[in-house]
């Protein structure tokens, strides 16, 4: 469900970059204004924030993608790297993209709130997928 969630995400703030310009959860307010005035201060600096918005989606979307491969063909099957791959890489994204929203006032609930919601379906997930796998597997193939 994470998987889902962060591909969710991506085609959601993909959207809004095309229908709004602002992420999800934020004003004008607290990005120093409105798409338009943005445009009018400087048009190179609204195309190269709308870029970013769309390589953020890229990534969210591919890392949802990641997510639920590894979910579906690893940790379904056992595979404890897969478990693990999943969640230090969702870990590593959100400590580097968490903190610089409340430096710079950007942490919102409207905003954070979902990838919040996110990372807490990944860590319910991980928990009842470590207790599910089976411990102690031995190879059926002698060496």
């Amino acid at each position: 469900m994470a998987g889902v969630g962060l591909v969710g995400y991506g085609i959601l703030f993909l959207i809004r970059n095309f229908m709004g310009f602002t992420e999800l959860g934020l004003s004008s307010r607290q990005v120093g204004g409105t798409p338009q005035q943005i445009r009018r201060f400087s048009p190179d600096l609204y195309e190269y924030v709308g870029h970013l918005h769309m390589a953020v989606s890229g990534l969210l979307i591919a890392l949802g993608i990641t997510v639920i491969a590894l979910a579906w063909y690893g940790i379904r099957r056992g595979q404890r790297w897969a478990l693990w791959t999943v969640l230090s890489s969702a870990a590593v994204a959100l400590v580097v993209v968490i903190p610089p929203h409340y430096a710079y006032g950007l942490g919102t609930v409207g905003h954070l709130g979902p990838i919040y919601l996110d990372a807490l379906l990944l860590v319910i997930g991980t928990v009842v997928a470590y207790t599910a796998l089976p411990r102690g597997i031995t190879s059926s193939r002698s060496h």
